[in-house]
């Protein structure tokens, strides 16, 4: 913001200073009370036919003022969209329309008055009162949409919604994904529950967590990473299907698809397997979209997508052999998955392992090429903690990730349910952790214990919801569908 521009603010800002003191003096509060409605806008240009002549009354936001001598127009914004007010000193009183003539741009009002077409056609609102709500102090910005104000459109994403009817339509969306995505799995008989936010042991992914100290206990305490193993304690309990759509909080780094505190939702069915997830995320997917866009097809910054199931279906080794001409299969050691690596160009550690090396292979040079919903099966032993072993390959788990638009959209996996080869994996995770790995699980021997209770077989599905909302809404940050992202402090 320009020297020059800072000062042209700062004397709007004057002025609109000025315009309370003299409101007061014609006992006009600058800050009103409640103002009884009985419309929106929207309500009144949809049912026009209906409203015609009718007396109405509404509250708004002036977004535009045309004065022309006696008679003035003005645009007024509600949440629901805008509609013209036309005022007449006739009808109003000279005092008032006098008054009227000096609202700012921003300033909030109610109006009553009768509905009606104007010679042009245009759907308005004959005003015959109107009450001063609220005085803007801050003029809006005239050039608000656009890259160049991307960071304070986030900052201030109260003047975002004000001036960018785009911006709240998405969010209004959003809350149609996140309402239909409940519906879809009460419908199902899923219980939605409520886990702890600060954890003891931060569990459940490999990621690292914020830390926070509860003083009365004299403890640190971890913003929760996932809420997994607190829900597989419930089923542990007894429910056989339960999820939670809430906030995780990863202390990592920040991107276009990446904030520190996010939206997942967790899904956990006892007597159930991988397969039964895959069917329950695409077909949760597909009626999410089909309820609030109308289609399963959609157009993601100009990629079309078909979301309609079945979705694709490949292992992690037939996904690297498809795109890299890479064949795990026919590799049996440490050394020559490195080799392999390295022939395409990926440098690796010698010590890593073949389950990472295939991981990374994957990650480098398949996960952009997944436009299309497809689902990653069977994951390396290595990278996966909490999943069970595939009997076919012990090498191997029962898990799966969704991919869309090259994204991982999903986690899942057919739960391991045995203690001590959990605890072990534990100690495994430990020693890494040891070694340097940050992201590496703690022991969590209260898990461990519940598990020696016994569990049922159980599947767990985590979806991302930010990254969902911003394929379904067409927005290319997660900032865009996030109202408050996480971001620095204004210089």
């Amino acid at each position: 913001m320009t020297t020059e521009h800072v000062e042209d603010l700062n004397k709007l800002m004057i002025q609109r200073r000025q315009k309370i003191e003299e409101m007061q003096k014609m006992n006009i509060k600058p800050y009103g009370k409640k103002y009884k409605t009985s419309h929106h806008t929207a309500d009144i240009v949809e049912n026009f036919a209906d409203l015609e002549g009718e007396q109405v009354s509404l509250m708004g936001r002036i977004m535009a003022l045309r004065t022309h001598g006696k008679a003035s127009f003005a645009d007024l914004m509600d949440m629901k969209g805008r509609i013209q007010l036309y005022v007449k000193v006739d009808m109003v009183g000279e005092e008032k329309y006098n008054f009227f003539n000096t609202l700012d741009i921003g300033d909030i009002i109610g109006v009553s008055g009768i509905v009606f077409k104007t010679r042009s056609g245009q759907i308005s609102i004959r005003v015959e009162d109107f009450r001063f709500m609220s005085k803007s102090l801050r003029p809006l910005p005239e050039k608000w949409h656009g890259l160049k104000d991307k960071e304070t459109r986030y900052r201030q994403r109260y003047v975002d919604l004000i001036v960018n009817p785009e911006v709240k339509n998405t969010f209004e969306l959003r809350s149609k994904i996140i309402r239909e995505i409940r519906r879809f799995l009460e419908d199902r008989g899923f219980l939605e529950v409520e886990t702890p936010m600060m954890h003891p042991i931060p569990g459940g992914t490999s990621a690292r967590p914020f830390i926070t100290h509860h003083n009365t206990l004299d403890m640190d305490l971890y913003m929760r990473i996932a809420p997994e193993l607190y829900l597989k304690r419930l089923i542990v309990g007894g429910f056989e299907k339960v999820f939670e759509l809430n906030r995780n909080f990863r202390n990592e780094g920040m991107s276009y698809k990446h904030n520190p505190e996010f939206t997942m939702m967790e899904v956990y069915q006892a007597n159930a397997d991988y397969y039964d997830m895959m069917e329950l995320m695409e077909e949760m997917v597909a009626h999410v979209a089909e309820n609030t866009l109308g289609s399963t097809k959609i157009n993601y910054q100009g990629k079309d997508i078909d979301l309609t199931p079945p979705w694709r279906r490949l292992t992690m080794v037939e996904a690297v052999k498809e795109y890299t001409g890479i064949d795990f299969n026919q590799i049996e050691s440490d050394r020559e998955a490195v080799e392999a690596a390295r022939s395409i160009g990926l440098e690796v550690p010698s010590n890593t392992s073949k389950g990472r090396v295939l991981n990374n292979i994957f990650e480098e040079k398949v996960e952009g090429n997944l436009i299309q919903p497809t689902f990653i099966m069977n994951y390396p032993i290595e990278i996966s903690p909490l999943a069970a072993k595939m009997e076919e390959d012990p090498m191997f788990t029962y898990r799966f990730e969704a991919f869309i638009n090259g994204w991982e959209m999903c986690n899942a996996f057919t739960e391991l349910i045995d203690p001590i080869d959990q605890k072990e994996r534990f100690e495994e995770q430990v020693r890494q952790r040891a070694a340097g790995d940050e992201e590496a699980h703690m022991m969590d021997e209260d898990f461990v214990r519940a598990l020696e209770y016994g569990i049922p077989p159980t599947v767990g599905l985590g979806v991302g919801i930010d990254r969902l909302v911003m394929i379904l809404t067409d927005s290319p940050s997660i900032r865009d569908v996030i109202l408050f992202p996480t971001m620095r402090p204004e210089q």
